[in-house]
């Protein structure tokens, strides 16, 4: 099982690398990025695509090859449904519209289920079936987009601040799945999607799992209609095409197997915010009246060119195993963070003198000597300081884990990755919500 688990793992290397280098060309490309406005605004337009993955994650890790094509339109139908309803005054409770979007999905994802179960018909005829049937039935609701969201959700879709209920609703998905990951569940879904005949063999009661793996799909697309609700505030039964196709790609780029058995949620997460990253980089280039094109021919070449990486992940993983994809997530984190950083508290040094433009790219670049003063009172700033001792901190945290682990004799360091990810991530969106006007080292501006 250790084995089949970094084999596992060593599939992230791709996703990992690639949006690496898609938030660095993003944050050169459009600087308006690293700010509590800009990151707020992303994390609002890309979290119906990620929960929508998130969904189609957990029906591919049950096998059969179940890719629910209708996870789209089941998300503008769940949207469309709660506009209609909040419309006519009919849904104003918060807790009323959660437990109608998430009902509505887990109702249909349990139709899905029972009809593949004991109608016995194959899981893509149904997921197509899906499809063109809510499409249609969207379109029906609302002929045409429209509406308003309920009330409490008028601020939800700002983006002013990055700590939003839609955050809130990111980070609770990401760590409920991370919570299942722990139960017997989990290990019995992961077997059947293996291997269903020997899951089947071995005791294990494969339809109640696979019910419960389209139930919590059924959860996320829910949540995913909640985000696409507050992002819009109204509702188009158009979308869901589009939502499908992305998702699915985002699927396959976060390297989960539509054969099943293999896929997680970082491997969804990573995919989805890819895709989000590739728009977002091709917004800042002016392509005219084939923007659109563009866009689709990009996210082709990039699935393609990922599943060729793919292919090749398990010939490298054996010639680079010292190599996991959790150090290689720090260290492009770090550098990553680093140019985030840069780009941040660009505003807050006064213009680089003739002497130090002809300086060497090591001396223009902080990485032997600060050239670039601040403006008034000299010293470093709030934002500064705290990247430089979140980067000693890394360091002294990354060398006492490694060397806990060698004396444990483990061959993974466990908690203690994740942990640092997300104290990394938690640290990054603080340091960008901070005003970096305010010095704290050798005055003040």
């Amino acid at each position: 099982m250790p084995e089949r688990a970094a084999s596992s793992n060593a599939y992230l290397l791709v996703p990992i690398i690639l949006i690496a280098v898609l938030v660095g060309t993003a944050v050169i490309r459009g600087p308006a990025l690293v700010s509590p406005s800009g990151l707020g605004s992303a994390i609002i337009v890309a979290a119906p695509l990620i929960l929508a993955t998130y969904a189609l994650m957990v029906l591919a890790v049950a096998g059969r090859g179940t890719v629910d094509l209708a996870v789209g339109p089941l998300l503008a139908f769940i949207n469309v449904v709660v506009v209609k309803l909040s419309t006519a005054g009919l849904l104003t409770s918060p807790i009323a519209t959660f437990i109608v979007a998430i009902g509505l999905g887990m109702a249909y994802q349990l139709l899905f289920a029972l009809i593949v179960i004991w109608v016995r018909v194959q899981p893509i005829i149904v997921a197509l079936s899906g499809f063109l049937a809510l499409t249609g039935i969207n379109l029906v609701i609302l002929p045409r987009p429209g509406g308003v969201a309920p009330e409490f959700m008028s601020g939800w879709g700002l983006g002013t601040t990055i700590f939003s209920p839609i955050l809130l609703i990111l980070v609770l998905a990401t760590l409920g799945w991370y919570v299942f990951t722990t139960t017997s569940f989990y290990q019995n879904l992961k077997m059947m999607g293996y291997d269903e005949r020997a899951a089947w063999t071995s005791g294990i009661q494969t339809e109640i799992v696979r019910i419960g793996a389209h139930l919590i799909a059924g959860i996320y697309v829910g949540l995913g209609a909640i985000c696409y609700t507050a992002l819009i505030s109204s509702g188009d039964p158009t979308q869901g095409q589009n939502m499908t196709l992305t998702a699915v790609t985002a699927l396959v780029l976060g390297g989960v197997a539509l054969s099943g058995g293999r896929g997680g949620v970082t491997g969804a997460l990573l995919g989805a915010v890819s895709l989000w990253l590739i728009g977002y980089v091709l917004s800042t280039f002016n392509f005219g009246a084939i923007q659109a094109f563009m866009t689709q021919m990009i996210y082709g070449l990039v699935l393609v060119v990922s599943l060729l990486l793919t292919l090749l992940v398990p010939v490298i993983a054996r010639r680079v195993s010292f190599v996991s994809p959790g150090a290689a997530f720090l260290v492009l984190g770090l550098v990553v963070v680093g140019i985030m950083m840069q780009v941040a508290t660009a505003d807050i040094y006064a213009a680089v003198p003739p002497a130090a433009v002809e300086a060497p790219l090591a001396a223009r670049y902080f990485l032997i000597e600060p050239v670039r003063i601040a403006t008034e009172g000299g010293g470093i700033s709030r934002v500064q300081a705290l990247s430089l001792l979140g980067a000693l901190a890394a360091l002294a945290f990354v060398v006492a884990a490694r060397l806990i682990d060698a004396e444990a004799g483990a061959r993974r360091m466990g908690l203690f990755l994740y942990v640092f990810i997300a104290v990394l991530t938690l640290g990054l969106f603080l340091a960008v919500a901070i005003q970096p006007d305010a010095q704290i080292f050798g005055g003040s501006r």
